[in-house]
């Protein structure tokens, strides 16, 4: 017997049953909200990766244009 993890077939058919009680006819715009939350943290992700991809690549391109002065200097 698991005491936690994750609901099996009965329990979801509870919660359903619960959040219809508790929401009604609000529930297709509860619904709507929490996907549009969910696609703008989607975004809000994408956009701290790419900045740090570009903040990377940046920082790498500088090391590399730094190794070739170096070599140029000795040669």
């Amino acid at each position: 017997m698991k005491m936690f993890g994750m609901p099996g077939g009965w329990e979801w058919l509870i919660i359903l049953i619960v959040a219809l009680l508790i929401f009604g006819k609000r529930l297709p715009d509860v619904m709507k909200s929490l996907g549009k939350g969910i696609v703008e943290f989607k975004k809000g992700v994408k956009g701290v990766e790419d900045d740090v991809e570009e903040s990377s690549s940046k920082s790498s391109q500088k090391k590399i244009d730094n190794e070739k002065e170096a070599t140029k200097r000795e040669g």
